[in-house]
């Protein structure tokens, strides 16, 4: 995987936020890491990401709302979603909305490797849906 491929990490659990960038690192990209969303809208990183992996449940903002926050203002990066407290109003939002992928926590790394590579192999934004669930389901 090329280095040049910027994956940012939005998590405001540090653990999990650095365990995501050294499992994302372990495949060859590169990773910057912020712990809110205000982090990352105010950084130099949102127009050189390729793919954006955020918690859905971070205090001030959530994951759903940063993606639509993006897409509105022009930055449709594909997006994978995280969160240890699924819903399924939470989901559809988030899939209908044009998210790649809403994952589970603990996340499984294959399929967070495989949701990642979805994401970057597609040339079309906004992203079409990638819903890894089952009917049913929640990733």
């Amino acid at each position: 995987m090329s280095k040049s491929l910027l994956v940012a990490v939005v998590e405001d659990d540090g653990s999990f936020r650095e365990s995501m960038s050294m499992l994302l690192s372990s495949f060859g990209y590169s990773v910057e890491a912020f712990p809110s969303a205000a982090d990352f809208l105010t950084s130099a990183c949102v127009s050189e990401t390729a793919c954006l992996i955020a918690d859905v449940n971070m205090p001030e903002m959530t994951g759903v709302e940063l993606y639509e926050r993006l897409v509105d203002a022009g930055h449709a990066i594909p997006t994978i979603l995280v969160t240890a407290y699924p819903n399924d109003d939470d989901r559809a939002r988030a899939l209908n909305g044009g998210v790649v992928c809403y994952l589970r926590k603990p996340v499984d790394d294959q399929r967070l490797i495989g949701c990642l590579r979805a994401a970057l192999a597609s040339d079309e934004r906004p992203k079409k849906i990638h819903d890894t669930s089952a009917p049913g389901r929640v990733n």
